[in-house]
């Protein structure tokens, strides 16, 4: 369920300058319109929000039905991550012609060329 307040604060807090007060207008009577754009901005984000709304209500439905097995995993995700360390060290996925994909280790060569040249090649 957390998951799924997280989407609902963010444009909360999105929406929430939005309804703050509008300053006064000067007494000169011309307006320069910032009120028309707040009120058009509020508008538009009540639109969103009001499309959002279903589309939240399901996807917290379904994240409440798979968080058990999300729970259920945690431990043999945290042991993988375990195993494999820092995701830098390993080259860039390949797709091998039987559509298996594996992951390289980097060579000592090639860390001790990343360190001397950070920023990569430069063509």
């Amino acid at each position: 369920m957390r998951q799924f307040l997280a989407p609902v604060v963010v444009i909360a807090l999105c929406a929430g300058p939005l309804a703050a007060e509008t300053p006064a207008v000067p007494e000169t009577g011309t307006d320069d319109g910032a009120s028309l754009m707040e009120e058009g901005a509020k508008l538009f984000m009540r639109g969103i929000l009001s499309q959002m709304e279903p589309a939240l209500d399901e996807m917290g439905k379904a994240l409440d039905e798979v968080e058990p097995s999300l729970r259920a995993l945690q431990p043999k995700l945290r042991e993988l991550m375990a195993l494999v360390g820092d995701l830098q060290n390993y080259r860039a996925p390949e797709k091998l012609p039987n559509g298996d994909i594996i992951l390289r280790r980097k060579t000592d060569q090639d860390l001790l060329l990343e360190k001397l040249n950070p920023g990569g090649i430069e063509l």
